[in-house]
């Protein structure tokens, strides 16, 4: 190629090599322009980053401290509580140990008093045998056989005022227990019947009338039972046996049938008799008819048929 046309073609060429290297530092400041925003939003980015971290941490740590104060609280709670528990533990357990111990000794006066009572009754029987001795000793002799009675009648004597040469009220009466105990309910029967013929004065006399109501109530002669029953009640309003017989009068009432004169026995029996087994074992009665105790808390008379 010739030199002129060398010189031709280089300042043919001079245009489009300026263009490309206008554009190329064009490009390159684009460039060093999109870095350096990307160097602010990196910056921006790390800046946000921290602050995110500081508060994360500030949060943290406001939760353990909530953590820590609840925990604070809980405790002193459950401390309050403890003690609040045992400031009434020890009264209230207190208070339950002077009832057991007033049950207690409330059991064992109502032992001693049944032990009395059962003292005062043999002793009473012992003073009835002593004054039937008595009576024996100052009777007459009996007539010589032939004579005429102060009656009229010949050879015939006067009735007996008092029981049989031999009798006595204690023993008599500890065989009938024993008789009826062991089932031999007719001599225990003609036993009850003979000591409340000749000591109907003593105090066990309405424990015998209990007892035939009792013996009548087990061979479910319901008919006698509920009278002997009612004796007890009319004879011996006060004796040891009353509140037992007022509560079985309402036993053999349901076993005849007559619920509603039965509910109004036991319910006698609840309020005339609170705080005993009998008042518990009327309630069971009163449940087993379909009943409450229900109104009626005035004592009534055990003598009310």
């Amino acid at each position: 190629m010739s030199l002129s046309r060398t010189v031709v073609l280089l300042v043919a060429l001079a245009p489009l090599t300026f263009g490309a290297s206008k554009e190329i530092v064009e490009l390159q400041r684009d460039v060093a322009g999109l870095q350096d925003q990307i160097a602010k939003l990196q910056k921006e980015l790390d800046e946000k980053l921290i602050l995110m971290q500081d508060r994360l941490q500030q949060t943290l740590d406001g939760v353990n401290k909530t953590n820590t104060a609840v925990a604070l609280v809980e405790r002193g709670f459950n401390e309050a509580m403890k003690q609040q528990q045992a400031s009434v533990s020890a009264p209230v357990l207190s208070v339950t140990q002077k009832l057991d111990q007033m049950s207690e000794d409330f059991r064992a006066v109502r032992e001693s008093v049944l032990d009395m009572n059962t003292r005062m009754g043999k002793l009473d029987a012992k003073m009835a045998d002593l004054q039937n001795l008595i009576n024996t000793i100052k009777a007459p002799p009996p007539p010589p056989p032939g004579a005429t009675s102060p009656s009229g009648a010949p050879g015939v004597p006067d009735a007996q005022s008092g029981p049989p040469a031999g009798m006595s009220a204690e023993v008599l009466y500890t065989n009938a227990v024993r008789d009826q105990t062991t089932g031999k309910y007719d001599l225990a029967m003609q036993e009850f019947n003979d000591y409340l013929k000749y000591f109907s004065n003593t105090q066990f006399a309405s424990n015998a009338q209990f007892y035939l109501g009792d013996i009548y109530y087990k061979r479910q002669d319901y008919p006698n039972a509920l009278q002997a029953f009612d004796n007890v009640l009319e004879r011996f309003p006060d004796g040891n046996k009353t509140a037992d017989a007022h509560y079985m009068k309402g036993v053999v009432l349901m076993a005849l049938g007559r619920n509603d004169s039965a509910a109004r026995e036991f319910r006698d029996v609840y309020s005339s008799y609170p705080d005993t087994d009998l008042a518990a074992k009327a309630k069971a009665r009163l449940k087993d008819l379909g009943l409450t105790v229900g109104a009626g808390n005035t004592k009534k008379s055990a003598k009310r048929r």
